[in-house]
């Protein structure tokens, strides 16, 4: 039996005629009980996988679990968090071992796919299960990655589980998120732009708008007010590391003050512990542009918070 690169059970290994003191030696890990590995893993994706050998065809990976491994994203408390999530699908008994946290599902209430090598719960079960653990706005994030960049679900898909699951926990927190979620964002930030807007009285800005004057596209931006031609991008830390990036935001702004559009820069400050500001801002700038032209002076017309 190899026993590089792999993770397997003991008792596997034993009955495949591998010695007990072959399985003590020091050179092979003990990520989990009963449990041999080559090397220590280290990520959520990783540990499932080590962890994969002691689960039943009943099992899968779950909530937050399953989330890291689709590529989620989830908030910090909850980043490579050291339990793994796994759900039983039916009857029989929870996972019950150190490190990993057990759940149960009624049969016919999670479906089972197949990920990065291991079986997990499907992306609209995921987003389900996601509820009893992170916030509304949280989830509305997830929803939108899972129906946006990330392509693993519709949104019909999500709101087809939420209706398997009435009267379960954290189901009006779903509704609510599904009210909330766009498939057209393409990233946290955005997402988290918008909704910081939204919360604070704004109208609901277009998603990923191409910006088009007399038949010429000028540029696609994150979030836009087209009445008040007002652009808002979502300021990364690659925006402010990549020379390439930066390059290509500033050619951005230029080419749309040329057409009479604003162009604002929101920074996760913006729509954090600044979004009063923020808001205020754009609240004036929307005043403006609807009303006439904009202030076409050459002096930089962006926001930068923070």
């Amino acid at each position: 039996m190899a026993l590089r690169d792999t993770s397997f059970r003991v008792r596997d290994a034993l009955h495949r005629g591998v010695s007990r003191c072959r399985l003590d030696a020091k050179d092979l890990v003990r990520p989990f009980h009963g449990i041999r590995s080559a090397t220590t893993p280290r990520t959520v994706e990783e540990r499932a996988r080590a962890l994969a050998p002691r689960l039943r065809r009943d099992q899968v990976f779950s909530h937050v679990t399953a989330a890291a491994i689709l590529g989620i994203p989830l908030p910090r408390r909850h980043e490579g968090a050291p339990r793994l999530h796994v759900t039983t699908i039916g009857p029989d008994q929870a996972l019950r071992v150190r490190g990993a946290v057990g759940h149960r599902a009624r049969a016919g209430t999670v479906r089972a796919t197949q990920s990065r090598g291991v079986r997990l719960s499907a992306p609209a079960d995921t987003f389900v299960a996601l509820a009893t653990m992170l916030t509304l706005d949280e989830l509305i994030v997830a929803g939108d990655a899972l129906v946006g960049w990330l392509g693993w679900a519709t949104l019909d898909e999500l709101a087809a589980a939420v209706a398997e699951r009435r009267g379960c926990r954290g189901v009006r927190k779903l509704r609510l998120a599904l009210d909330e979620i766009r498939a057209g964002s393409r990233s946290p930030g955005e997402t988290r732009t918008r909704l910081a807007l939204v919360r604070h009285g704004l109208p609901e800005p277009s998603l990923n708008h191409d910006v088009v004057v007399d038949g010429r596209w000028v540029a696609c931006v994150d979030l836009a007010y087209v009445e008040a031609r007002v652009a808002i991008e979502y300021e990364s830390d690659l925006h402010r590391t990549d020379p390439s990036t930066f390059r290509k935001d500033l050619t951005r702004g230029e080419h749309l003050k040329d057409v009479d559009w604003w162009l604002v820069r929101a920074t996760a400050v913006d729509v954090g512990r600044g979004v009063e500001r923020f808001v205020q801002r754009l609240r004036r700038l929307l005043q403006t542009g609807i009303h006439g032209p904009h202030d076409r002076r050459s002096r930089d017309m962006t926001v930068n918070i923070g």
